[in-house]
C-alpha cells in the first residue's frame, strides 16, 4: 500500500490493471488513508466500481478567481498581504500562461512568463513576486486536491533586498530630526525589533512599564511565531512612559492611535513624515523596515545565538534569523574556552587520577 501526505490530508496510489490510480482520502489519519486505499482495491478486484475519470484541470485564470475569493477572506486583516495577493494575481491573468490548465503548466510556461515581464523592463525584485504568486497558486491548487503535483518554480537572482543597517550617528540624527509620533515609533522599532505593524497595532494593555522586567507584548503578526514578549530597554521604556503619561494613563486603547481607518498610525500616515525627517537630517534615504533590520544586525553582530534571536524577532523559521548571525573564530574559541572551564569544574583534574 502506498499513501502520502500532501498538505493537511493523506492521498493514495496505486497501479491496476496497468491504470494509475490516485486519489485524496480528505482525511489526516493515516490508519484511515490505508483503510481507505485497501476498500478501492478491494472493490476494483471485485469488479465494483471501475477506475473513475479525473476531473479536467481548471484554468490557471479560472482558479485565480478561487485563490482571490480565498485570500479576500483569508487576509481581510492584513492588507498588505491582501494587496499582494491581488498584485501577484492581477499579473499572472494578463499573461497568456493564464489560458493554460492547472495540470499541463510546466517550467518552461512559467519561464515564458519570466521572459515576457523581462521583455516589459520589470525589476527583478518585482518579477520575482509574480514568480511567488504563481507558486503560492500552484501549492494551492495541490494542497486542495486539483492537481497532483506541481512543477519547480525557481526565483531569480539579483533582486535588490532593502537590507539596509543605520549606522549610530544616522540614528541620532534621524531621530533628532523626527517629529512625534514618527520618533516615538522609530525609537521602539530601533529598540525592539518588531515589524511595523506589530509597533502600529500596539495597545496600552499589551505593556508592562513597571516592576523588574518591563515588557511588552506581541499579539498578533504574519505567524503564529509572532506572538512573543520582548524586554523593554531604558530608553524604549522612558519613550512609552512618556506617552502614557500625556494620554492621562489610559488603561486600554492604542499607544498611536490615529485618524485612519484602522484606529492607529498606518505606513500612509507615516510616509510624510518619514519623507521629511530623512531630508532634514541629511542621512541616506531608507524604508522604515530598515530599522528592525538595523536591530536584528546589532543583535547578531553582540553575539546573540540565531534560536534567541528567531524569538526575539518573531521568525517562524531559523533559517531566516541565520543570516543575521555571523559566528566569528574569536566567538568559536570563547565557546570552546567557556565549555572546558565548566567541565573543568565539574570534574577537577585531581579526581582523575595520576594516570591522566
Amino acid at each position: 500500500m502506498s499513501i502520502f501526505k500532501r498538505g493537511r490530508v493523506y492521498w493514495y496510489h496505486f497501479v491496476f490493471n496497468g491504470e494509475h490510480v490516485q486519489e485524496s482520502t480528505k482525511q489526516g489519519n493515516p490508519r484511515l488513508a490505508r483503510q481507505m486505499e485497501a476498500a478501492h482495491r478491494t472493490a476494483l478486484a471485485k469488479g465494483e466500481v471501475g477506475i473513475r475519470e479525473k476531473k479536467p484541470a481548471p484554468t490557471l485564470a479560472e482558479f485565480c478567481k478561487r485563490v482571490e475569493a480565498f485570500a479576500t477572506a483569508q487576509y481581510q486583516h492584513s492588507p498588505k498581504t491582501l494587496l499582494w495577493y491581488k498584485f501577484g494575481l492581477k499579473t499572472i491573468c494578463a499573461a497568456d500562461i493564464s489560458s493554460r490548465r492547472l495540470d499541463e503548466i510546466t517550467p518552461e510556461h512559467i519561464a515564458g512568463l519570466v521572459a515576457s515581464l523581462q521583455a516589459k523592463e520589470w525589476e527583478v525584485a518585482s518579477i520575482n513576486s509574480a514568480i511567488r504568486a504563481i507558486r503560492r497558486v500552484l501549492k494551492l491548487a495541490m494542497e486542495w486536491g486539483v492537481i497532483a503535483a506541481m512543477p519547480k518554480v525557481r526565483a531569480l537572482a539579483g533582486e535588490n533586498h532593502r537590507d539596509r543597517v543605520l549606522m549610530q550617528a544616522e540614528e541620532a540624527k534621524y531621530l533628532a530630526a523626527a517629529s512625534e509620533p514618527l520618533a516615538s515609533i522609530a525609537t521602539v522599532l530601533l529598540d525592539t525589533a518588531l515589524r511595523p505593524e506589530e509597533c502600529y497595532r500596539l495597545e496600552w494593555p499589551h505593556l508592562r512599564l513597571h516592576g523588574d522586567r518591563p515588557a511588552l507584548r506581541v499579539m498578533r503578526g504574519k505567524t503564529a511565531a509572532a506572538r512573543r514578549i520582548i524586554p523593554l530597554l531604558p530608553r524604549t521604556r522612558a519613550v512609552l512612559e512618556m506617552l502614557w503619561e500625556n494620554a492621562e494613563k489610559p488603561l486600554e486603547g492604542f499607544i498611536f492611535p490615529a485618524p485612519t481607518k484602522h484606529g492607529h498610525v498606518w505606513h500612509d500616515s507615516l510616509r510624510a513624515q518619514h519623507r521629511n525627517a530623512i531630508k532634514l537630517s541629511k542621512v541616506r534615504p531608507f524604508v522604515i523596515y530598515a530599522f528592525r533590520h538595523t536591530r536584528l544586525t546589532r543583535l547578531g553582530e553582540s553575539g546573540c545565538d540565531a534560536w534567541t534571536l528567531a524569538r526575539i524577532a518573531g521568525h517562524s523559521s531559523i533559517k531566516m534569523s541565520e543570516r543575521y548571525v555571523h559566528t566569528s573564530g574569536d566567538a568559536a574559541h570563547a565557546a570552546f574556552s567557556r565549555m572546558s572551564q565548566a567541565e573543568s569544574l565539574q570534574y577537577p583534574l585531581q579526581e582523575l587520577g595520576e594516570g591522566w
